[in-house]
C-alpha cells in the first residue's frame, strides 16, 4: 500500500511556504482574486483542469485512470478583519486583515492533496473534485460552487478545519451532528409615539420588547426538548430616540444555534408565537424576519466509518479522540445537501510554538506541523472512498 504520510512529508515545505504566502496576504470573504490566481498557477503547474465559480472560488478536476465514484474535496481561503498580534516571520502585510482561522492552511493542505493524488491519476478508480472556496466566513462559497455545478455527480464530499482543542497529530472524526446550524432572527415592534409624560396615550414599544426578550429563555426550556440544545442570544437591543419620547420602534436582533432541523421548526415557530402574543397584549404591531445563516452540520455514519480508518493510516492508532458538538457553523453542511458528507477536525495545539488560540483570534497561530496530517488525510481519505 502507498504511504501517503511519506507523500505528504516529502512535500511538506512546498506546503509550508505556500500557506505562508496566503497568510502574508490575506484577502476578505469574496475579495480573494490574488488567492485565487496563485492556486490557479499551481493547478496549471499540475495540468489539473479547473473552472471558475463565484468570485474568486475555483473547481478544479481529476480524472482517475479508472471509472468510479466521485468524491469532492473543499477548502476554504478567505481570511477576517482581524488586526494580526502574532511574531512570526510572514505576518500579514495587510493591515486589518489577517487569516486568523487557519483557512490559509486548510487551501494549503488540500493543494498539497492534489499534488499527491495529480501524481497518482492512473491508479484513482473514478473523478476527484478541489473546491477551493471563497467566502466561508459569510457563509456564502459553498451555495457559489454548487451552483456552479460543482456537486452535480458527486458521491461524497470531504472536509476539515483545525481546532486547538487538539494536540498537533490527533483528530477528530464523528458520525451524526458535529456544528450547530445558524440563524439571524430579526424582530420589530412598531407602536404609536407620544409624549413621555402621558405614556397611556401612546403605545410603548421598548417595555414589551423587554419582556420579549426575557420570554425568550422560556422558549428554550419550556418547547424545546432538553435532548436537543439550542442557544437564542440577544446580540442587539435598539430602541427609541429621546428619554421623553415614547418609543415607536423597538427592533431586537437574535442568534440561534441549533443542531435538529425539528428543533430549529419549533424554535422559529415559538419566536413568533411569543412575539405575537406580546405585541397583542400591548395592542403594537410586530414583525419577524428570519435569515438563514448556515445549517447545522451532520457526518455521514458509513463515511465516518472509512474516515476513521483513514485518520488511522496516516496517524496512527488511537489519534482519533471524542470531542463535544461545537456551537460555531459552517457552509459545509450546504454540500451535504447534494451528497453525504464527513468534516473532520484537525489538532493543531502545541503550547511550545504558542498555538493554542481559537480560532478569531488576534494571536491565532497553528503548529505547521500539522499541515502534513491533514494533507495525508484528503489524499487517504480519497482513495478509501474511491476504492471501496
Amino acid at each position: 500500500m502507498t504511504d501517503i504520510l511519506n507523500k505528504a512529508k516529502s512535500i511538506e515545505e512546498y506546503i509550508i511556504n505556500f500557506r505562508r504566502d496566503l497568510h502574508e496576504h490575506p484577502e476578505l470573504s469574496g475579495q480573494e482574486f490574488k488567492t485565487q490566481e496563485k492556486i490557479i498557477k499551481e493547478l496549471d503547474k499540475l495540468a489539473i483542469p479547473y473552472k471558475k465559480a463565484g468570485n474568486t472560488s475555483i473547481i478544479a478536476t481529476l480524472k482517475g485512470g479508472k471509472n468510479g465514484k466521485t468524491i469532492a474535496l473543499r477548502a476554504d481561503f478567505d481570511a477576517l478583519p482581524v488586526k494580526e498580534e502574532t511574531d512570526v516571520e510572514f505576518k500579514s502585510k495587510t493591515l486589518g486583515i489577517m487569516h486568523a482561522c487557519g483557512h490559509d492552511a486548510h487551501a494549503a493542505m488540500l493543494l498539497g492533496a492534489a499534488k499527491i493524488l495529480s501524481e497518482m491519476k492512473n491508479e484513482i478508480p473514478g473523478e476527484v473534485r478541489f473546491f477551493f472556496q471563497e467566502g466561508e466566513e459569510t457563509f456564502s462559497g459553498a451555495k457559489k460552487i454548487i451552483e456552479a455545478g460543482g456537486m452535480d455527480g458527486v458521491d461524497a464530499c470531504f472536509g476539515m478545519h483545525g481546532m486547538p482543542e487538539l494536540e498537533t497529530g490527533y483528530v477528530n472524526i464523528e458520525a451524526g451532528y458535529r456544528m450547530a446550524g445558524c440563524d439571524t432572527i430579526y424582530v420589530k415592534f412598531e407602536g404609536v409615539s407620544g409624549h413621555g409624560s402621558v405614556p397611556h396615550k401612546a403605545k410603548d414599544t421598548i417595555h414589551p420588547a423587554c419582556i420579549f426578550v426575557t420570554d425568550l429563555q422560556g422558549i428554550v426550556t419550556k418547547n424545546i426538548d432538553a435532548q436537543d440544545p439550542i442557544v437564542l442570544s440577544v446580540g442587539k437591543f435598539v430602541g427609541g430616540t429621546k428619554a421623553n419620547i415614547v418609543a415607536k420602534y423597538t427592533e431586537v436582533d437574535i442568534s440561534m444555534r441549533y443542531f435538529n432541523l425539528t428543533v430549529r421548526e419549533i424554535a422559529h415557530e415559538a419566536i413568533k408565537r411569543h412575539a405575537k402574543a406580546i405585541a397583542d397584549a400591548y395592542e403594537l404591531k410586530v414583525d419577524v424576519r428570519i435569515e438563514e445563516s448556515a445549517l447545522s452540520l451532520c457526518n455521514d455514519e458509513q463515511l465516518a466509518v472509512i474516515a476513521d480508518k483513514s485518520s488511522t493510516k496516516v496517524l496512527g492508532e488511537g489519534k482519533n479522540i471524542n470531542l463535544p458538538r461545537y456551537m460555531g457553523s459552517e457552509d459545509m453542511p450546504y454540500y451535504f445537501q447534494h451528497a453525504k458528507g464527513v468534516y473532520a477536525f484537525m489538532g493543531y495545539r502545541n503550547e511550545e510554538k504558542e498555538s493554542i488560540y481559537f480560532p478569531h483570534h488576534e494571536k491565532f497561530k497553528i503548529d505547521e506541523d500539522y499541515l502534513k496530517y491533514g494533507t495525508a488525510l484528503h489524499a487517504q481519505f480519497t482513495l478509501d472512498f474511491l476504492n471501496n
